[in-house]
């Protein structure tokens, strides 16, 4: 081997070293904002254009008014509950954990609504892009009422209504995700389910009929936080429907 390949060899391994580092930094959370950065203010401040980075929470705001009913604190998994006075509509809410997607399915398929409330803090990419899919198959409608959230990878099922809807004071909200199985994979390996997860989330937002521009958003902001769309990108990234 002359020295040039050896050096070449040298630069590749290193450079995979540097990528798996900066992988794992990101998976723990860890910003290059610099340590004494400012945190992102909680869900109790208001959210005004260009101030709209806030903590990423799993935890639901007090919402008195919800027109469903909802045990105390979100579900660790998808939980379907009936509407109050609505024999039509139902709410899907909760974390979206693997295997999920299959689950609620099958109990939509027994029972579907017209309409779907949506409240989960995220959870499953992959889960949540086939249940995006499914709602919009079999056209229904999606909502996001006051006081409830649908952040991370909620709003790539709220993407499959064939109507949707969200309220002045809810939250729906997008940021960095994580899609290997096993953070210790070799860099360039990491790297490629990264790219193909955000390819695959794209595609699928394009396909729902929404602007895959919002998706520089959801790249620029570090998983410990969460950007909320302001009504006025709901409307020009087609996040919500005239």
């Amino acid at each position: 081997m002359t020295l040039t390949v050896q050096t070449a060899v040298k630069g590749v391994l290193v450079l995979q070293f540097v990528l798996a580092g900066l992988l794992l930094i990101g998976e723990a959370g860890v910003s290059f904002t610099g340590a004494n950065a400012p945190r992102a203010p909680g869900f109790d401040a208001p959210v005004r254009p260009g101030d709209q980075t806030r903590r990423y929470t799993r935890d639901a705001p007090t919402a008195p008014n919800r027109p469903y009913e909802m045990p105390a604190g979100l579900p660790s998994r998808l939980s379907l509950e009936p509407v109050t006075g609505n024999a039509d509509a139902l709410a899907l809410i909760g974390t979206i954990s693997q295997g999920d997607a299959d689950r609620i399915i099958t109990e939509l398929g027994r029972d579907t609504p017209d309409l779907l409330y949506l409240n989960s803090p995220g959870g499953s990419v992959m889960d949540a892009l086939i249940l995006g899919r499914y709602l919009r198959e079999a056209e229904i409608d999606t909502r996001v009422t006051g006081g409830d959230i649908c952040l991370s990878a909620c709003p790539y099922i709220f993407a499959g209504g064939t109507v949707r809807e969200v309220a002045e004071n809810a939250a729906l909200g997008v940021h960095q995700h994580y899609f290997g199985e096993n953070t210790f994979l070799p860099a360039f390996l990491a790297v490629e389910d990264v790219q193909r997860g955000q390819a695959e989330v794209m595609a699928h937002l394009d396909a729902m009929g929404l602007d895959v521009r919002l998706m520089q958003h959801a790249l620029a902001t570090g998983p410990d936080d969460i950007y909320i769309f302001i009504e006025a990108e709901l409307t020009e990234y087609r996040i919500v429907t005239d």
